[in-house]
């Protein structure tokens, strides 16, 4: 029986560092109200942070405050923790409420009534998902696709408000 010899070249490899290159599509950043009604769409490149466009997400709301001296609150997740995030969300006039991961879970197990406001954001995510044409994106042209998904937002927004007979 022969012994198994390895060349003198073929080294043990460490292991390799995981590469940063660019992911393909594209994400969507959204700002929503308190019922999941869009109010900011935003459409990046699937490589960029959400924290680095807060602001951009934020000056894109359209809909502004019926009263100008009304507070309005900003719920996010712990990927929007740290001081220039929250610099902006005070800047443009929120007051922001960021929670460190798994103190909402704490709060369920204390007090089962206890319901997560940012996760209305995830639900909006899935309404937008709910149209086909939008879950995989083959428009080439930013402007087509920003197209489709402000007619889904308007249509979204539609149904959430509900039609008044008058």
């Amino acid at each position: 029986m022969a012994a198994c010899i390895r060349p003198r070249w073929h080294k043990k490899v460490p292991e390799q560092i995981q590469q940063t290159r660019g992911k393909k599509g594209s994400k969507r950043h959204l700002l929503v109200d308190g019922r999941g009604v869009p109010l900011s769409i935003v459409v990046t490149g699937a490589n960029r942070h959400d924290a680095s466009q807060l602001e951009a997400v934020l000056n894109g709301k359209i809909v502004k405050p019926i009263m100008e001296n009304e507070e309005e609150n900003l719920c996010a997740d712990a990927g929007y923790a740290g001081d220039e995030p929250k610099r902006k969300m005070v800047a443009v006039g929120y007051t922001p409420h960021i929670r460190p991961r798994g103190e909402e879970k704490l709060a369920k197990v204390i007090n089962p009534s206890f319901k997560a406001r940012r996760w209305v954001v995830e639900a909006s995510h899935s309404w937008f998902n709910r149209f086909r044409k939008l879950i995989i994106r083959y428009e080439k042209l930013d402007a087509t696709y920003m197209a489709l998904l402000h007619l889904a937002a308007a249509i979204i927004a539609l149904r959430k408000t509900g039609i008044i007979y008058g």
